[in-house]
């Protein structure tokens, strides 16, 4: 069975600890130390106050569902303790000089940085993307204005530029598309609307290549007192962590 620590625990962590399949909670760290200790008292784990004494704990994986903050704070640390790495917010990767220190370290170390789906799907397949080259490659993303933060009484677009860009100035909301330009071997065009009538996050994506043409729209529950994150995000965590010892392994 697969050894965890959390770090963060809120609205995800506590998905993760209340449907977990194939591993065990051993530790869980948050900058807020109630939230661990009521994490701990769901999943068993021990609660830790500060990083250094979570981070020597006795577990193979961190799954990091904290921010693009947490990341650019500990990440280098996880891996130097010699521990993979499951990270929701790959927003902290659209930096490639602090990217490349991390993939420096973990093959240093013999580690992994695991990237799940997040809230779109396709990503297996957009991979052909780094073997032939995807000539366009757009996101375009809507959302409630009250999960972007702003206020708006009829649709309107906030954001349009690159991934890189557009993680900086939402970087809670807009994870999928540094995952997406991971993915693909390119920085991907975001679209990112706010609109008052939608009750779901929608992802759509557009892709075009050798290999010919994708469109995929995918429609989000939003994760339970989070309305910034959808559900699947925290699924794919789970669906992650089931499979990751698995001798079948399906997708590319």
């Amino acid at each position: 069975m697969i050894r965890i620590g959390v770090l963060g625990c809120g609205n995800i962590g506590h998905i993760i600890a209340k449907y977990r399949e194939n591993c065990e909670i051993v530790a869980l760290y948050d900058q807020v130390y109630s939230r661990a200790l009521e994490l701990a008292a769901l999943s068993g784990g021990t609660a830790y106050q500060d990083f250094e004494s979570f981070i020597t704990g006795d577990f193979d994986y961190v799954v990091e569902a904290a921010s693009v903050r947490a990341v650019r704070q500990y990440a280098e640390m996880v891996l130097a303790k010699r521990k993979h790495l499951i990270l929701l917010s790959v927003g902290a990767l659209a930096d490639p000089n602090f990217r490349e220190d991390l993939v420096r370290i973990a093959r240093v170390t013999g580690t992994h940085i695991h990237i799940p789906s997040g809230a779109i799907l396709g990503l297996d397949n957009l991979k052909v993307g780094q073997i032939s080259p995807i000539r366009r490659l757009l996101l375009r993303t809507t959302k409630s204005p009250g999960s972007l933060g702003i206020t708006t009484a009829e649709r309107c677009l906030v954001f349009q530029g690159k991934s890189h860009e557009c993680i900086k100035e939402f970087p809670k909301n807009v994870n999928v598309s540094v995952a997406l330009s991971l993915a693909a071997g390119r920085d991907a065009d975001v679209e990112l609307y706010a609109d008052p009538s939608v009750e779901r996050n929608i992802h759509e994506i557009e892709a075009e290549g050798d290999f010919g043409e994708v469109y995929i729209r995918v429609s989000n529950v939003p994760s339970p007192d989070n309305p910034a994150t959808s559900y699947l995000a925290a699924l794919s965590i789970l669906t992650l962590l089931k499979n990751l010892e698995q001798p079948l392994v399906v997708g590319t």
